[in-house]
């Protein structure tokens, strides 16, 4: 069962909640998180490199000792103040009509490094020691990261309650039309009661952010060693996570453009789809897919639905029955010739928030050959794998809105 706690989180002051919070790390260049920071942006802080000019590598010591300088000049300032207590917080977002609602907690490093926090994509070395870096230096977790638990009721009806009971302590809309509101649990007897339906829950599952999960529970670990008098209830036994129910989360679609057929034209390459795929023309117009094992493709200024024949995919496998495997074994290996999609530079992967529209501009521009939309992953599907031990392909899932970093920050001591 899963172990966490509230904490005493360090956040902007209500009026400049907006200002402080920054989207993510990694979906910014550094050029776009200059042009995007304001003077209060977090950007400093977790893309330091963008003080300089001009902008300088972001894994030179310098950039990490500018990031150190910003946090701590962010706190004197009174832009993050630390609160006085420890207590649970919740984050929603609000995209196209829709509002998910997670649980902003400490989540516990055994919980990690024991397996019940369960992971379904592979980890980098190097990415994981870059962020592990950041976490030693500040001695806090500047940016959280996204779980998933599975759905309980009293959980769901107590968040719901707490919601409607007062208003939101930050609310507002980010420059992406996303609405982003924060709710602070001051009640005793409510934070613990949360506490103790976690500690019934099996399993947390990573949604987004595998790096800064690793890099955590890393550095966590490192300072058990580093402390001959380590008890466990020290503040970096734990990091900082928004926990989303499962039912609240959906995955959007993550699709792949290739640079080339393989050296076939566009009418030979149709007729070696048609092996493994019934293809049926759908024209100009925009062909999104409708259902599992259906895909789109966009090629020679046409769109196809491409449906995959029975018996050419393995429905009782977690991994075989995803359709980035399918589409990965009957078109880019088998056709295409496209083997490890990891350090291919003959494809490329563009997230479905960009819309179908994005393919066919790819293509239309002859940078690329040909586009794939695909059927989003469910989470059910993603708790499978995870749960069976298993690794989903490269660029399976996108979750959006991305959490704003900012509003909650945890020090580990």
């Amino acid at each position: 069962m899963v172990k966490i706690k509230p904490f005493k989180a360090i956040r902007p002051p209500k009026e400049m909640a907006k200002d402080v919070a920054s989207r993510p790390y990694d979906v910014l260049s550094s050029t776009e998180a200059k042009a995007e920071a304001g003077e209060k942006s977090l950007l400093h802080i977790i893309k330091p490199e963008i003080d300089f000019d001009p902008i300088i590598d972001e894994h030179l010591q310098e950039a990490y000792d500018k990031a150190v300088e910003n946090f701590k000049k962010w706190r004197e300032r009174g832009w993050l103040v630390q609160d006085s207590k420890e207590q649970y917080y919740i984050y929603a977002q609000t995209m196209g009509g829709r509002t998910q609602y997670g649980l902003v907690a400490a989540a516990n490093v055994d919980d990690y490094l024991e397996g019940r926090i369960k992971k379904h994509e592979l980890t980098r070395k190097d990415k994981e020691e870059d962020r592990m870096i950041h976490v030693r230096m500040q001695n806090a977790n500047i940016e959280p990261v996204f779980f998933a638990y599975p759905d309980v009721q009293e959980m769901n009806e107590l968040l719901e309650k707490f919601v409607k009971s007062k208003p939101a302590e930050y609310d507002f809309v980010s420059e992406d039309g996303f609405g982003h509101h924060f709710w602070v649990i001051e009640d005793d007897a409510t934070n613990k009661r949360i506490t103790e339906i976690f500690a019934s829950i099996p399993a947390l599952y990573v949604a987004d952010g595998h790096h800064r999960t690793a890099a955590a529970a890393l550095v966590g670990q490192e300072k058990r060693k580093a402390n001959p008098n380590y008890t466990g209830n020290e503040e970096y036994n734990y990091f900082l996570a928004v926990i989303f129910p499962e039912s609240h989360l959906k995955i959007i679609d993550y699709n792949r453009v290739v640079k080339d057929l393989n050296s076939l034209t566009p009418a030979q390459f149709i007729e070696k789809l048609k092996e493994s795929f019934n293809v049926v023309e759908k024209g100009a117009e925009i062909y999104k897919p409708n259902a599992l094992h259906n895909f789109s493709m966009y090629l020679g200024g046409k769109w196809y639905s491409l449906t995959a024949k029975q018996g050419t995919y393995n429905d009782n496998d977690p991994i075989g029955i995803l359709d980035v495997t399918v589409l990965s074994n009957l078109v880019f290996d088998k056709i295409l010739n496209i083997g490890d999609l990891r350090v291919s530079k003959r494809i490329d992967f563009v997230g479905g928030i960009r819309g179908l529209g994005e393919l066919k501009k790819r293509v239309d521009s002859g940078e690329m050959a040909a586009a794939f939309a695909l059927y989003p992953v469910s989470m059910k599907q993603l708790i499978d794998i995870a749960d069976t031990g298993n690794i989903m392909p490269p660029k399976t899932t996108w979750f959006e809105p991305k959490l704003r970093s900012g509003l909650a920050i945890h020090e580990l001591e």
